[in-house]
């Protein structure tokens, strides 16, 4: 029987997918502390929820390494399907550039994306770090896609015009998520989109331009917003193997 791993902080995404390991028939362990106990370390199906910081070492405890998409993943992933141009780069070579860009890092919250000139990106970073650079667009609406084995197992509404959606319970309509699904299943389908088994793809509208993919995230620290709790468990299941 799987086990459900939490870390210390109480969120309302964790307490959704506590209840859903609950009607699974999981049982459930919440950390106390930022490690863990030795009584956890026999645990045979650790299904992990993790964040970014303290994921990592939290997983290597129980002799795991997080599935993570490859740095370069949005930049390579064919244009029909981004719209948009997007490099990677170091940090050190986004200051010194004076154009309006979205700039992040790839994989991780060092630092929040934003929309800024070289100058006012952050200095307290080393120059090698690596971002990625993206011409800047404008997302009229934004979808979260849970995704196991090139399937669609659950979705979301998140952001409209860059407005959560929480207070509207990330409701979207039938004709939405119909829109989503076909165009998630178009980029799945392609054999030079190279994922992890378990993965997060978010997908949006760009306004002018259409469909196209915001980016790609780890499963096990992902938000899950209004995605179905139960199938989210199901891509956790596969988010981290055996070092």
């Amino acid at each position: 029987m799987p086990t459900l791993i939490l870390t210390p902080r109480f969120t309302d995404d964790a307490q959704a997918l506590w209840g859903a390991a609950g009607r699974l028939g999981w049982d459930v362990e919440r950390l106390e502390a930022w490690r863990v106990p030795d009584h956890l370390l026999a645990v045979k199906d650790p299904v992990l929820y993790l964040e970014g910081l303290f994921g990592p070492t939290l997983a290597s405890s129980f002799g795991l390494k997080l599935h993570e998409p490859p740095e370069n993943w949005l930049p390579t992933l064919p244009k029909e399907y981004r719209k948009r141009d997007v490099r990677l780069t170091t940090l050190g070579d986004a200051r010194r550039s004076a154009q309006l860009a979205f700039v992040k890092p790839p994989n991780d919250k060092s630092f929040p994306a934003r929309v800024a000139r070289g100058a006012e990106l952050p200095t307290e970073y080393s120059a090698d770090m690596p971002v990625l650079v993206a011409e800047v667009v404008k997302w009229e609406k934004e979808f979260r896609c849970f995704v196991l084995d090139r399937t669609l197992r659950t979705l979301s509404v998140y952001l409209r015009d860059g407005e959560p959606q929480r207070e509207s319970e990330f409701r979207h309509t039938l004709e939405e998520e119909a829109t989503v699904r076909a165009f998630v299943g178009q980029v799945l389908a392609d054999p030079r989109v190279i994922l992890p088994r378990a993965v997060v793809i978010d997908v949006g509208v760009i306004r002018g331009r259409g469909w196209a993919v915001v980016e790609v995230n780890s499963a096990w620290g992902s938000g899950i917003y209004g995605c179905d709790p139960e199938q989210v468990l199901q891509v956790l299941r596969y988010s981290a193997g055996k070092t």
